[in-house]
Protein backbone atom coordinates (compact mmCIF):
# COMPACT_ATOMS: atom_id res chain seq x y z
CA UNK A 1 0.00 0.00 0.00
CA UNK A 2 1.09 3.54 -0.70
CA UNK A 3 -1.00 5.14 2.03
CA UNK A 4 0.01 4.77 5.64
CA UNK A 5 -1.44 6.39 8.71
CA UNK A 6 1.07 7.81 11.15
CA UNK A 7 1.43 4.65 13.20
CA UNK A 8 5.14 4.34 13.98
CA UNK A 9 6.27 1.45 16.13
CA UNK A 10 6.77 3.63 19.22
CA UNK A 11 3.33 4.56 20.60
CA UNK A 12 4.48 7.78 22.27
CA UNK A 13 5.29 9.43 18.93
CA UNK A 14 1.76 9.92 17.63
CA UNK A 15 -1.13 11.43 19.45
CA UNK A 16 -1.07 13.58 22.53
CA UNK A 17 2.28 12.17 23.63
CA UNK A 18 3.92 13.59 20.49
CA UNK A 19 2.70 17.05 21.40
CA UNK A 20 3.80 16.49 25.00
CA UNK A 21 7.29 15.58 23.76
CA UNK A 22 7.42 18.75 21.65
CA UNK A 23 6.41 20.81 24.67
CA UNK A 24 9.09 19.09 26.71
CA UNK A 25 11.90 20.01 24.33
CA UNK A 26 10.54 23.54 23.90
CA UNK A 27 10.68 23.86 27.69
CA UNK A 28 14.03 22.13 28.29
CA UNK A 29 15.91 23.19 25.13
CA UNK A 30 14.10 26.30 23.90
CA UNK A 31 17.06 27.82 22.05
CA UNK A 32 18.62 24.61 20.69
CA UNK A 33 18.15 24.08 16.96
CA UNK A 34 15.46 21.50 16.21
CA UNK A 35 15.19 21.81 12.41
CA UNK A 36 17.44 22.99 9.60
CA UNK A 37 16.38 23.28 5.97
CA UNK A 38 18.07 24.86 3.00
CA UNK A 39 15.64 27.10 1.09
CA UNK A 40 16.49 29.20 -1.96
CA UNK A 41 20.19 28.63 -1.32
CA UNK A 42 20.18 29.75 2.34
CA UNK A 43 19.95 27.68 5.49
CA UNK A 44 16.92 28.32 7.69
CA UNK A 45 16.72 27.13 11.28
CA UNK A 46 13.98 26.58 13.85
CA UNK A 47 14.68 26.35 17.55
CA UNK A 48 12.50 24.03 19.63
CA UNK A 49 10.50 27.00 20.92
CA UNK A 50 9.99 28.13 17.31
CA UNK A 51 8.68 24.71 16.31
CA UNK A 52 6.16 24.77 19.12
CA UNK A 53 5.00 28.25 18.10
CA UNK A 54 4.80 27.26 14.44
CA UNK A 55 2.64 24.24 15.28
CA UNK A 56 0.28 26.51 17.21
CA UNK A 57 0.29 29.04 14.36
CA UNK A 58 -0.57 26.41 11.75
CA UNK A 59 -3.20 24.84 13.99
CA UNK A 60 -4.89 28.26 14.09
CA UNK A 61 -4.68 28.46 10.30
CA UNK A 62 -6.16 24.99 9.84
CA UNK A 63 -8.95 25.77 12.30
CA UNK A 64 -9.83 28.93 10.38
CA UNK A 65 -10.06 26.84 7.20
CA UNK A 66 -12.55 24.49 8.83
CA UNK A 67 -10.26 21.70 10.00
CA UNK A 68 -12.17 19.76 12.65
CA UNK A 69 -11.50 16.70 14.83
CA UNK A 70 -11.28 13.50 12.74
CA UNK A 71 -10.49 15.48 9.58
CA UNK A 72 -7.98 13.83 7.26
CA UNK A 73 -4.83 15.63 6.13
CA UNK A 74 -2.94 14.06 3.22
CA UNK A 75 0.78 14.88 2.94
CA UNK A 76 2.64 14.54 -0.36
CA UNK A 77 6.23 15.65 -0.92
CA UNK A 78 9.68 15.68 0.64
CA UNK A 79 10.00 15.30 4.38
CA UNK A 80 10.90 18.79 5.55
CA UNK A 81 9.89 21.28 8.30
CA UNK A 82 6.57 22.45 6.82
CA UNK A 83 5.36 18.87 6.43
CA UNK A 84 6.31 17.95 10.01
CA UNK A 85 4.69 21.07 11.42
CA UNK A 86 1.48 20.39 9.49
CA UNK A 87 1.31 16.81 10.77
CA UNK A 88 1.72 17.95 14.37
CA UNK A 89 -0.76 20.81 13.94
CA UNK A 90 -3.36 18.41 12.55
CA UNK A 91 -2.87 16.15 15.56
CA UNK A 92 -3.26 19.10 17.91
CA UNK A 93 -6.73 19.63 16.40
CA UNK A 94 -7.62 15.96 16.75
CA UNK A 95 -7.14 15.19 13.06
CA UNK A 96 -5.46 12.35 11.21
CA UNK A 97 -2.41 12.65 8.94
CA UNK A 98 -1.61 10.25 6.10
CA UNK A 99 1.04 10.19 3.39
CA UNK A 100 0.61 9.77 -0.36
CA UNK A 101 3.51 8.75 -2.57
CA UNK A 102 4.84 11.89 -4.26
CA UNK A 103 5.71 9.85 -7.37
CA UNK A 104 2.15 8.56 -7.91
CA UNK A 105 0.43 9.39 -11.20
CA UNK A 106 -2.72 8.49 -13.11
CA UNK A 107 -4.71 5.47 -11.98
CA UNK A 108 -2.43 4.78 -9.01
CA UNK A 109 -2.86 8.31 -7.68
CA UNK A 110 -6.62 8.10 -8.22
CA UNK A 111 -6.75 4.80 -6.33
CA UNK A 112 -4.86 6.26 -3.38
CA UNK A 113 -7.02 9.37 -3.24
CA UNK A 114 -10.22 7.32 -3.35
CA UNK A 115 -8.93 5.18 -0.53
CA UNK A 116 -8.01 8.10 1.71
CA UNK A 117 -10.62 10.72 0.67
CA UNK A 118 -8.74 13.54 2.43
CA UNK A 119 -10.54 16.75 3.29
CA UNK A 120 -7.26 18.68 3.54
CA UNK A 121 -3.95 18.15 1.75
CA UNK A 122 -0.45 19.53 1.54
CA UNK A 123 1.07 18.89 -1.89
CA UNK A 124 4.58 20.25 -2.04
CA UNK A 125 5.18 20.80 -5.76
CA UNK A 126 3.12 22.55 -8.40
CA UNK A 127 3.42 19.68 -10.88
CA UNK A 128 1.97 17.29 -8.31
CA UNK A 129 -0.97 19.64 -7.82
CA UNK A 130 -1.63 19.36 -11.55
CA UNK A 131 -1.69 15.57 -11.28
CA UNK A 132 -4.13 15.76 -8.40
CA UNK A 133 -6.44 18.17 -10.24
CA UNK A 134 -6.28 15.92 -13.30
CA UNK A 135 -7.23 12.80 -11.34
CA UNK A 136 -10.90 13.09 -12.29
CA UNK A 137 -11.98 13.29 -8.66
CA UNK A 138 -12.52 17.03 -8.21
CA UNK A 139 -16.30 16.60 -8.04
CA UNK A 140 -16.26 13.60 -5.72
CA UNK A 141 -15.71 15.34 -2.35
CA UNK A 142 -14.58 18.76 -1.06
CA UNK A 143 -10.84 19.21 -0.56
CA UNK A 144 -8.72 22.11 0.70
CA UNK A 145 -5.35 21.67 -1.02
CA UNK A 146 -2.37 23.77 0.04
CA UNK A 147 0.86 24.23 -1.93
CA UNK A 148 3.74 26.65 -1.43
CA UNK A 149 4.25 26.93 -5.21
CA UNK A 150 0.63 27.29 -6.36
CA UNK A 151 -1.77 30.21 -6.63
CA UNK A 152 -5.37 30.13 -5.41
CA UNK A 153 -7.69 28.33 -7.82
CA UNK A 154 -10.96 26.43 -7.60
CA UNK A 155 -11.64 23.27 -9.60
CA UNK A 156 -14.91 21.53 -8.93
CA UNK A 157 -15.17 20.84 -5.19
CA UNK A 158 -11.44 21.23 -4.74
CA UNK A 159 -9.87 24.51 -3.73
CA UNK A 160 -6.13 25.16 -4.10
CA UNK A 161 -4.60 27.79 -1.83
CA UNK A 162 -1.06 28.98 -1.09
CA UNK A 163 0.51 27.27 1.91
CA UNK A 164 1.07 30.70 3.46
CA UNK A 165 -2.69 30.81 4.10
CA UNK A 166 -2.18 28.38 6.98
CA UNK A 167 0.70 30.25 8.59
CA UNK A 168 -1.35 32.95 10.27
CA UNK A 169 0.41 35.68 12.22
CA UNK A 170 4.10 36.57 12.16
CA UNK A 171 6.83 33.97 11.82
CA UNK A 172 9.47 33.74 14.57
CA UNK A 173 12.28 36.16 13.76
CA UNK A 174 14.94 33.49 14.23
CA UNK A 175 13.39 31.47 11.40
CA UNK A 176 14.67 34.07 8.96
CA UNK A 177 18.24 33.52 10.06
CA UNK A 178 20.40 30.71 8.75
CA UNK A 179 22.96 28.36 10.28
CA UNK A 180 25.26 27.04 7.59
CA UNK A 181 27.22 24.94 10.04
CA UNK A 182 25.95 22.64 12.75
CA UNK A 183 29.01 23.29 14.97
CA UNK A 184 29.15 20.64 17.67
CA UNK A 185 25.44 19.76 17.56
CA UNK A 186 24.22 16.27 16.88
CA UNK A 187 22.30 16.44 13.61
CA UNK A 188 20.26 13.69 11.96
CA UNK A 189 20.15 13.98 8.16
CA UNK A 190 16.95 13.19 6.20
CA UNK A 191 16.80 13.02 2.41
CA UNK A 192 13.50 11.20 1.86
CA UNK A 193 9.93 11.85 0.80
CA UNK A 194 6.48 10.35 1.13
CA UNK A 195 7.48 7.55 -1.23
CA UNK A 196 9.01 6.07 1.95
CA UNK A 197 5.65 5.15 3.39
CA UNK A 198 6.77 4.47 6.94
CA UNK A 199 9.31 7.28 6.97
CA UNK A 200 7.23 9.98 8.60
CA UNK A 201 6.43 7.77 11.56
CA UNK A 202 10.08 6.78 12.00
CA UNK A 203 11.20 10.37 11.60
CA UNK A 204 8.77 11.75 14.19
CA UNK A 205 9.61 8.89 16.55
CA UNK A 206 13.36 9.49 16.34
CA UNK A 207 13.12 13.27 16.51
CA UNK A 208 10.69 13.63 19.41
CA UNK A 209 12.06 10.75 21.44
CA UNK A 210 15.65 12.05 21.47
CA UNK A 211 15.28 15.80 20.97
CA UNK A 212 17.96 15.71 18.31
CA UNK A 213 18.13 18.29 15.53
CA UNK A 214 17.05 17.30 12.01
CA UNK A 215 18.44 18.67 8.75
CA UNK A 216 16.97 18.48 5.25
CA UNK A 217 18.42 19.33 1.82
CA UNK A 218 16.88 21.94 -0.45
CA UNK A 219 16.24 19.28 -3.12
CA UNK A 220 17.30 15.72 -3.77
CA UNK A 221 19.58 17.03 -6.50
CA UNK A 222 21.40 19.34 -4.07
CA UNK A 223 21.54 16.78 -1.24
CA UNK A 224 25.25 15.95 -1.58
CA UNK A 225 26.26 19.62 -1.44
CA UNK A 226 23.88 20.42 1.40
CA UNK A 227 25.04 17.38 3.38
CA UNK A 228 28.63 18.62 3.19
CA UNK A 229 27.49 21.98 4.63
CA UNK A 230 25.86 20.38 7.65
CA UNK A 231 28.20 17.40 8.19
CA UNK A 232 25.56 15.36 10.03
CA UNK A 233 26.35 13.00 12.88
CA UNK A 234 23.63 10.54 11.79
CA UNK A 235 21.62 9.45 8.77
CA UNK A 236 18.03 8.20 8.83
CA UNK A 237 17.17 6.43 5.59
CA UNK A 238 15.13 3.77 3.86
CA UNK A 239 16.66 0.74 2.15
CA UNK A 240 15.98 2.38 -1.23
CA UNK A 241 17.79 5.55 -0.20
CA UNK A 242 20.71 3.52 1.19
CA UNK A 243 21.07 1.89 -2.23
CA UNK A 244 20.97 5.27 -3.96
CA UNK A 245 23.48 6.76 -1.51
CA UNK A 246 25.87 3.85 -2.02
CA UNK A 247 25.58 4.39 -5.77
CA UNK A 248 26.25 8.11 -5.34
CA UNK A 249 29.39 7.40 -3.32
CA UNK A 250 30.53 4.81 -5.86
CA UNK A 251 30.06 7.34 -8.68
CA UNK A 252 31.99 10.08 -6.87
CA UNK A 253 35.06 7.91 -6.33
CA UNK A 254 37.67 7.59 -9.04
CA UNK A 255 36.91 4.88 -11.65
CA UNK A 256 37.94 1.31 -10.77
CA UNK A 257 41.42 0.45 -11.93
CA UNK A 258 42.81 3.99 -11.64
CA UNK A 259 45.57 4.80 -9.19
CA UNK A 260 43.29 7.16 -7.25
CA UNK A 261 40.68 4.44 -6.81
CA UNK A 262 43.35 1.98 -5.70
CA UNK A 263 44.42 4.54 -3.10
CA UNK A 264 40.85 4.77 -1.77
CA UNK A 265 40.51 0.99 -1.62
CA UNK A 266 43.90 0.72 0.05
CA UNK A 267 42.86 3.29 2.67
CA UNK A 268 39.78 1.24 3.54
CA UNK A 269 41.78 -1.93 4.15
CA UNK A 270 43.22 -0.60 7.40
CA UNK A 271 41.95 2.97 7.88
CA UNK A 272 43.34 3.39 11.40
CA UNK A 273 46.97 3.62 10.32
CA UNK A 274 48.85 6.75 9.25
CA UNK A 275 48.38 7.73 5.61
CA UNK A 276 45.40 5.40 5.18
CA UNK A 277 43.59 7.15 8.01
CA UNK A 278 44.33 10.54 6.45
CA UNK A 279 43.10 9.41 3.01
CA UNK A 280 39.89 8.00 4.42
CA UNK A 281 39.30 11.24 6.31
CA UNK A 282 39.71 13.22 3.10
CA UNK A 283 37.16 11.08 1.29
CA UNK A 284 34.72 11.24 4.20
CA UNK A 285 34.96 15.04 4.24
CA UNK A 286 34.21 15.21 0.50
CA UNK A 287 31.12 13.08 1.14
CA UNK A 288 30.02 15.15 4.15
CA UNK A 289 30.59 12.17 6.46
CA UNK A 290 33.48 13.46 8.58
CA UNK A 291 31.26 13.75 11.70
CA UNK A 292 29.11 10.71 10.91
CA UNK A 293 28.74 8.24 13.77
CA UNK A 294 25.71 6.13 12.85
CA UNK A 295 23.29 5.26 10.06
CA UNK A 296 19.76 4.22 10.98
CA UNK A 297 17.63 2.25 8.52
CA UNK A 298 14.53 1.18 10.48
CA UNK A 299 12.72 -2.03 9.74
CA UNK A 300 15.14 -3.55 7.23
CA UNK A 301 18.63 -4.92 6.72
CA UNK A 302 20.33 -2.50 4.38
CA UNK A 303 23.32 -4.78 3.91
CA UNK A 304 21.04 -7.46 2.44
CA UNK A 305 19.19 -4.94 0.27
CA UNK A 306 22.18 -3.40 -1.47
CA UNK A 307 22.73 -4.91 -4.92
CA UNK A 308 26.51 -4.91 -4.55
CA UNK A 309 28.12 -5.49 -1.13
CA UNK A 310 31.24 -3.67 -2.31
CA UNK A 311 29.22 -0.46 -2.61
CA UNK A 312 28.55 -0.63 1.13
CA UNK A 313 32.18 -0.27 2.13
CA UNK A 314 32.09 3.45 2.97
CA UNK A 315 28.91 3.00 5.05
CA UNK A 316 29.40 -0.39 6.64
CA UNK A 317 31.13 0.57 9.87
CA UNK A 318 28.21 2.85 10.77
CA UNK A 319 25.46 0.49 9.64
CA UNK A 320 26.82 -2.12 12.03
CA UNK A 321 25.82 0.14 14.91
CA UNK A 322 22.14 0.25 13.96
CA UNK A 323 20.00 -1.25 16.69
Amino acid sequence: MSIHELNPPLPDVVGDSALAALQRWARERPTRIALRHRRLGAWKAWRWIDVQREVERVADGLRQQGFAPDARLALCGAYEPSLLILALAARQLGGQSLVIDRDSRGDELQRQLRQVRPTFAFVQRRENVSHWLGSGLVEQWPLHLFCAQANAVSNGSWQVQPLSTLFVGEAPAVQREGWAQASEDDVLWIDEGTEWHEGLGHLLSRWLAHGEGLAFPETSESAARDRRDIAPTGLLLSAARAEALAGEIHARLAPPGTWRRRLCDWALENPRQGLRRWLKGRVRRLLGFHRLRRIEAPGTSVSRTLQSPARLSWLHEHLERVA
